[in-house]
């Protein structure tokens, strides 16, 4: 069973020096993970706060330690975002007709920032979410397992096919680029 450690139980007694702690670890990598994923109409930065506001009200249900509490948080940014998406696909279905609805094409995109974000983007969305947990975050298996809400081995399986794709696609780029 685990137990919390010294900083979760202090955030659970309200000590703001404890949740300053959990925030400098936690929040700008959820605002990144976050960027990586569809929120609706909402910005990353809403769902993150959103989410720290759920952690905050719920946290005396929470157990386990400060690494474990990442996970925790990012399953709630996770129903969060895909709370937002609902609501936007609702009211995008309710507000056009099927006539008028169009979907957004790829914008111009340079760098090699926008050229890994456009491939991860060429990933199903459970590959990309695990691969943005576990290489741009350096999440570990059992906090990528409890942030996306699935078991460690579909994180392992996920992130190696996940891999795998990424290598082809970037070996079809180079293909194409040669010719």
């Amino acid at each position: 069973m685990t137990t919390d450690d010294d900083v979760v139980a202090a955030a659970k007694r309200g000590d703001p020096d404890a949740w300053r702690e959990l925030y400098r670890a936690h929040a700008s990598r959820l605002v990144v993970w976050l960027r990586g994923r569809p929120c609706g109409d909402e910005g990353p930065e809403d769902i993150a706060s959103g989410a720290w506001l759920v952690a905050a009200e719920k946290v005396a249900g929470f157990t386990g330690t400060s690494d474990e509490f990442a996970g925790w948080l990012f399953g709630i940014a996770r129903n969060l975002s895909s709370n937002a998406q609902r609501r936007a696909a609702r009211r995008d279905r309710i507000s056009l007709g099927d006539d008028e609805r169009t979907a957004p094409g790829p914008e111009h995109e340079t760098g090699a920032d926008d050229w890994a974000r456009r491939l991860l983007r060429t990933l199903p969305e459970r590959e990309r979410d695990v691969v943005t947990c576990r290489e741009v975050l350096d999440m570990d298996v059992p906090t990528t397992a409890s942030a996306l809400g699935i078991s460690a081995v579909a994180v392992r399986v996920a992130h190696h096919r996940a891999l795998k794709r990424l290598r082809q696609e970037m070996e079809r780029e180079k293909i194409s680029e040669r010719m």
